[in-house]
């Protein structure tokens, strides 16, 4: 699962390009962790990309 539970981040799709100009499809996975963390003030475990980690949206159970 490639999708941040509290931004929505997920899977985007787009063209790779060569140097010969070739194009494919190719898709961007945003870098998400698996974390326990406080949801409604009971610990749970969630999916977090690492944006929302280092920004602190995320409040960590230890």
């Amino acid at each position: 699962m490639a999708k941040c539970d509290y931004c929505g981040k997920e899977v985007t799709f787009g063209i790779q390009v060569s140097h010969s100009h070739r194009r494919s499809n190719r898709t961007w996975k945003p870098n998400v962790k698996r974390v326990k963390a406080i949801v409604q003030g009971s610990p749970k475990r969630v999916h977090a990309c690492t944006r929302c980690l280092r920004s602190g949206k995320v409040q960590r159970a230890v």
